[in-house]
């Protein structure tokens, strides 16, 4: 494992690649379940270089989509509702009812919450695109305000 930080308009961001250089998470600075720096591995200030590019083009409102190969750890059904929040257009939402469903498990809202919240990718796997089945802006492991940020930029340039 190797890390690189870089700053964004949303803080610090931390991304850690594998040994193969492929991405496995991206952290903001002060998420829940970051993990201890021994499991980020050595500090790389060369990796992930085609995710950063596509995180300031995003940031630049370049770009309202990914396409970095990625690694996230996790179980079947983690990898299940990260690869639906992928789906989601940016700029839009989901509540945790509809992920859910449409991952065919109608009961299973809490379950999308808490494997959303241990997303280990975020930005580039859009957790911040789901909110409660109200519209209401429910918890999100690097913070609220983080939250309504990213989707009011992705709404900001939604024509992309």
């Amino acid at each position: 494992m190797k890390h690189r930080t870089i700053d964004s308009p949303v803080g610090t961001l931390t991304l850690v690649v594998d040994d193969a250089g492929t991405l496995c998470a991206l952290y903001t600075d002060g998420q829940k379940y970051f993990p201890l720096p021994e499991a980020l591995g050595e500090r790389d200030d060369t990796v992930a270089a085609d995710a950063v590019a596509q995180l300031a083009e995003y940031f630049a409102g370049e770009r309202a989509d990914f396409d970095v190969e990625l690694a996230p750890r996790g179980t079947a059904f983690q990898q299940e509702v990260w690869d639906a929040l992928r789906a989601i257009p940016a700029g839009e939402t989901r509540s945790y009812g509809e992920v859910a469903a449409a991952l065919g498990r109608p009961g299973a809202s809490r379950a999308v919450g808490a494997a959303t919240g241990r997303n280990p990718i975020s930005i580039i796997v859009p957790c911040h695109r789901l909110v409660g089945a109200s519209g209401a802006m429910t918890g999100y492991a690097g913070g609220v305000d983080r939250k309504r940020w990213l989707l009011d930029h992705e709404r900001g340039v939604r024509q992309l």
